[in-house]
């Protein structure tokens, strides 16, 4: 982790589009569909200076990759040149259901 006051600031913008890259990276391995697409996704919050905080849920509280994938979006993101922080928080309020699937992957399933 770098000091805080050796950190240039990257446009929120900018660290959003290089988080939600880095998150697309992530698998759950039952499924053939990012995380992202998958819906577990809830936020993406980035603050000064280049503090990312996220805020997901897994398919099921009894998901078998429930302590894999958090760390695995945790170190995606912290691989990002310029990071200074992130913050990942696990909820299942609202519960996930398929209806939080991007079309992309409702397509990928067969859903569509």
């Amino acid at each position: 982790m770098s000091e805080t006051n050796n950190l240039q600031e990257i446009p929120a913008q900018e660290l959003k589009e290089k988080v939600i890259t880095a998150i697309k990276q992530v698998y759950d391995p039952e499924i053939p569909v990012d995380v992202y697409e998958l819906g577990l996704i809830y936020e993406i919050s980035v603050y000064p200076v280049n503090n990312v905080f996220i805020l997901m849920t897994l398919t099921s509280p009894n998901c078998p990759s429930a302590e894999f994938i958090p760390s695995e979006i945790k170190d995606k993101i912290q691989q990002i040149q310029g990071i200074n922080h992130v913050e990942l928080e696990l909820t299942f309020d609202p519960p996930y259901s398929q209806d939080m699937m991007s079309e992309a992957a409702k397509l990928e399933l067969g859903f569509l």
